[in-house]
């Protein structure tokens, strides 16, 4: 059975390139976001984020009649979720439990539009289990349907997992390229699923269980958070021990079979700094590695905040004349990595806003990818202004534009090593 009508639940940083590749393809898309701004946005063959080469390619879906975005679900063949999976509140301390309000709400919003023959597919990062409770809560609202977890191969409906796997900045060469991870509540629901991605998906569609896909994606994020964690304790213990921890990583790299990351000051992000989370809540026991990575990236922008405090007081003590009111930090980064606008779970942007809750004199932030911030008490500043006005530099995203900036006899506190 052929897919002519696709539905992209969730049009944000995955969801509207997903839905963009598939219209590039001569598929009708129905993207569906509660968000009206976006909707408008899109409608009118715009983008309401920023990522290389995503808008030329929703202008011309846009134009050419094979994308339109709406915030009611409509009938289509195939439904690919692609909406965000936060955590329920917690208190300090305490393994933050994964919250699936959104997958739920996307799940009884497409229900009354099902037909006979339908794919369900859950693109969103989720803990283990959440596609077979996708489909508990799909059967619950259609008993008229039924689904792999009760009728199998026979189904009416098929489902399956497919997280996304792609770089910010990357993501529309990487959704062609990549391969992908799919894994189907039955053999069909795998097959299916396998035929729609490869209207687009050149890289090899690898088949497994909806469990085990699940757990790839998070797999994947947990052991890049383990690699950095090793990377951000190891600057702490040298700058204790008063080494180069940047010289230090580049020496040990020249070993054939060494490869440490570069530390910086945390971990962000919609994935890195959130997916581990998910296996620590499900074995708290067992993941005694990916828990304690957790809390070193974490903990790391306290340590950068606590960096700057003694670059201020360093600064007070050389000019004795000043005080703390007339010293202004400057920021540089609050996107979660470099050339990118996104500030989801930003440690740049966390330790910005703790600066300036802080801070008796002014902030400037340098983001050059973002038109404003909201925020009263931090000036978004050009990085001419920013030399010109700081007396403190604080280097927290090494975007393109910083890697220029020349700081002679300035007070820096560099977490990227690139001055």
């Amino acid at each position: 059975m052929s897919f002519e009508t696709i539905s992209v639940i969730g049009l944000g940083y995955i969801g509207l390139p997903t839905a963009a590749m598939f219209a590039s393809r001569k598929k009708k898309v129905i993207g569906v976001d509660v968000n009206q701004h976006a909707v408008d946005t899109i409608n009118r063959g715009e983008i309401h984020i920023v990522e290389p080469d995503l808008d030329m390619i929703v202008k011309a879906a846009v134009t050419e009649g094979y994308l339109k975005a709406v915030t009611t679900p409509e009938a289509a063949d195939a439904f690919l979720i692609a909406v965000p999976t936060p955590f329920k509140e917690c208190a300090e301390g305490e393994i933050p439990e994964p919250d699936l309000r959104f997958i739920e709400a996307a799940s009884k919003a497409i229900a009354p539009v099902l037909k006979k023959g339908d794919l369900v597919i859950l693109e969103s990062t989720s803990p283990v289990g959440a596609t077979e409770q996708m489909a508990e809560w799909l059967e619950k609202s259609r008993p008229d349907l039924s689904f792999p977890q009760s009728c199998g191969e026979e189904a009416d409906v098929n489902i399956a997992h497919c997280p996304e796997r792609v770089l910010p900045g990357h993501v529309v060469r990487e959704l062609v390229e990549n391969d992908r991870v799919i894994g189907g509540l039955t053999t069909k629901c795998s097959e299916r699923s396998v035929e729609l991605y490869k209207t687009f998906v050149l890289g090899e569609c690898v088949v497994t269980n909806a469990r085990t896909a699940e757990m790839a994606k998070l797999t994947e994020n947990s052991s890049r958070d383990v690699q950095i964690a090793f990377a951000n304790e190891l600057s702490i213990i040298c700058d204790k021990l008063d080494i180069n921890v940047w010289e230090l990583i580049k020496l040990a790299n020249r070993h054939p079979r060494v490869n440490i990351l570069q530390p910086g000051p945390g971990v962000g992000g919609h994935c890195i700094a959130v997916d581990p989370w998910f296996i620590v809540s499900k074995t708290p026991e067992e993941a005694q590695i990916i828990h304690t990575s957790r809390k070193v990236n974490d903990g790391k922008p306290k340590w950068v905040i606590n960096k700057v405090k003694l670059a201020i007081a360093e600064f007070l003590q050389a000019n004795p004349d000043k005080t703390a009111r007339e010293v202004t930090v400057a920021c540089y980064g609050l996107a979660f990595k470099p050339d990118i606008d996104d500030l989801r779970e930003s440690p740049a942007l966390e330790i910005t806003k703790c600066i300036a809750n802080n801070h008796v004199g002014k902030v400037l932030a340098i983001e050059p990818n973002v038109e404003a911030i909201g925020l009263d008490n931090i000036e978004l500043v050009s990085i001419d202004e920013s030399l010109i006005k700081a007396d403190i530099h604080v280097m927290l995203v090494d975007h393109k534009q910083f890697r220029k900036v020349k700081l002679n006899d300035a007070f820096v506190v560099d977490t990227k090593g690139i001055w």
